[in-house]
């Protein structure tokens, strides 16, 4: 499995936007990866596996640089919200990835067209929190928090992306600062990868080929850039990011559709 240097530094990129700006590493990876020419297979297992190892390193560093802080006696709010994610995530992950891959088996132009409608939609969603940011208080509604973690997991599971955009906006809907939020994506994001690399492994052993070909190229890229991303989320402001990445993402998402329907 030879290192691909395109994708190491797509990896390496798309990481950093998601660090920084709660999305980008799957949501915009999964349709460039599909565009060229790899299969769900090979795609959404090596995503997970590579955000499960990078959210951790985000987890630990975030916490060294102070964007969110974490106590587990006793339990504080950014730990409790984090937890509460990840349960309904799990959940969601595992139900997806045993739908999708193993008792339906949807066709690969299924998940792709899935994977299209699902970037752009994202990157409307990141044009209103651009939005949100200019509304000076948000009314706390925690309970949504459940509904936006089941359909991130289920989005997670499926095409290995959608999951902090849909997190990030349930976490400024329910009233946390914007830079904690990013912070405990990542959190969230790492544990519930973990359980879909579990069921990956599960559904692998009942014959499901799942192809780590690009496992090298997207950990190098991703794990460096992990380890620079939260020194930049405390020091670097994401106005570049805020309108860079829902632009691509809906860019990407309309051309998806293109080569899908019409090349």
């Amino acid at each position: 499995m030879e290192l691909i240097l395109l994708i190491i530094l797509l990896a390496f990129l798309f990481e950093s936007m998601d660090s920084m700006a709660g999305m980008g590493f799957g949501t915009a990876l999964s349709p460039l990866l599909f565009l060229l020419g790899y299969t769900p297979l090979q795609i959404v297992p090596v995503i997970l596996i590579s955000e499960a190892i990078t959210g951790i390193t985000d987890t630990i560093f975030d916490h060294e640089f102070k964007n969110v802080r974490y106590s587990f006696r006793p339990l504080n709010d950014a730990t409790k919200i984090a937890l509460i994610m990840a349960f309904f995530g799990c959940l969601a992950i595992l139900t997806s990835i045993l739908l999708g891959y193993y008792t339906f088996k949807f066709p690969d132009i299924v998940i792709k067209i899935y994977v299209a409608i699902l970037v752009i939609f994202m990157g409307i969603s990141g044009f209103i929190r651009i939005k949100l940011r200019k509304i000076e208080s948000l009314k706390t509604h925690p309970k949504m928090l459940i509904g936006f973690s089941a359909l991130a997991g289920f989005n997670k599971g499926i095409g290995g992306g959608g999951y902090g955009p849909v997190i990030t906006m349930g976490l400024i809907f329910s009233g946390v600062y914007e830079k904690s939020a990013t912070a405990i994506v990542s959190f969230a994001e790492s544990i519930v990868s973990i359980v879909g690399i579990l069921t990956f492994i599960l559904i692998s052993f009942a014959g499901v080929e799942v192809d780590l070909v690009l496992l090298p190229s997207l950990f190098t890229g991703g794990f460096f850039a992990a380890l620079c991303a939260p020194y930049l989320v405390r020091v670097i402001p994401n106005k570049i990011w805020k309108y860079f990445i829902p632009l691509y993402a809906f860019g990407i998402g309309i051309f998806s559709f293109v080569k899908i329907f019409f090349l």
